[in-house]
C-alpha cells in the first residue's frame, strides 16, 4: 500500500487519504473487521469516499494515527458474504453509445456488466446511492457531454470506472445502460439504503 496519510478534521476525527479508490477499500474492510473482531478503538463513523476515509467520534485522533501508521492493510480480497442481487433490463437510452465506447455489439454490455461482480466501494449524491467498482478498466466510460435534467429512478449508469444506479429522479449525467425494479432507499426499511460500503453486488439481466 502506498503512503497512508492521516490528517485532524475537528477535535475528534480524521481523515486518511490514500493512493487509489482500491487502498481506499481495502483500508475500510480491515476497519470493518477489527472492529467486528473487537479491535479497533472506539470510532463511531466510518466513512469511505474515493481516495479518503473519515473516522470520526474518536476519543484521541492523535493516538489513533499512530495506531493506524502501525498496521499492515491485507489487500482486499473477494470475501464470502452473499452478493446482493439487483435485477435490470438493459433496456437504457445510452445502451448503443456504450457498446460503441466498448468496441462491443448493443446486446453485449448487458452480458458484460452482469458478468461483473461489483462491490459498493462509497456512498454519496443522493441518499442510496452507490458508487461499485468492478468493471475492467477497458470499460470506463466519460460521463455525458450534457446532462440530463432528469434521470428517473432505479437507472442502472456508468461513469468513468463507477456503476450506480439513481435512487430517486435528479438530474445526471452519467450513462444510462439499464433499469431496475429495486428499491435503493426506503425510509421504512432497516437500514433504509439497499447498498452501503463494502458490500458486494450482482446485477441479474431481466427479459426485455
Amino acid at each position: 500500500m502506498s503512503t497512508m496519510r492521516a490528517l485532524p478534521a475537528g477535535d475528534r476525527a480524521l481523515l486518511v487519504e490514500l493512493g487509489s479508490g482500491e487502498e481506499v477499500e481495502a483500508l475500510h474492510a480491515e476497519l470493518l473487521r477489527r472492529r467486528a473482531a473487537g479491535t479497533l478503538p472506539a470510532v463511531r463513523e466510518i466513512v469511505p469516499a474515493a481516495r479518503t476515509v473519515l473516522l470520526d467520534g474518536l476519543d484521541d485522533p492523535g493516538r489513533f494515527a499512530e495506531h493506524l501508521a502501525g498496521w499492515e492493510i491485507p489487500p482486499l480480497s473477494p470475501g464470502v458474504q452473499r452478493a446482493i442481487e439487483i435485477p435490470v433490463r438493459y433496456d437504457g437510452p445510452d445502451l448503443a453509445a456504450v457498446a460503441e465506447l466498448w468496441g462491443v455489439p448493443r446486446g453485449e454490455v448487458g452480458r458484460i456488466h452482469s458478468g461483473t461482480g461489483f462491490r459498493v466501494a462509497f456512498c454519496g449524491f443522493a441518499p442510496g446511492f452507490g458508487y461499485l467498482t468492478g468493471l475492467a478498466e477497458r470499460y470506463a466510460v466519460p460521463r455525458r457531454a450534457t446532462p440530463r435534467t432528469a434521470v428517473p429512478a432505479g437507472a442502472v449508469a456508468l461513469a468513468g470506472a463507477y456503476t450506480g444506479v439513481y435512487p430517486r429522479s435528479s438530474p445526471g449525467g452519467w450513462q444510462l445502460i439499464g433499469s431496475t425494479r429495486a428499491v435503493l432507499w426506503d425510509h421504512a426499511r432497516v437500514p433504509a439504503a439497499l447498498l452501503t460500503p463494502g458490500a458486494r453486488v450482482r446485477f441479474v439481466p431481466e427479459e426485455l
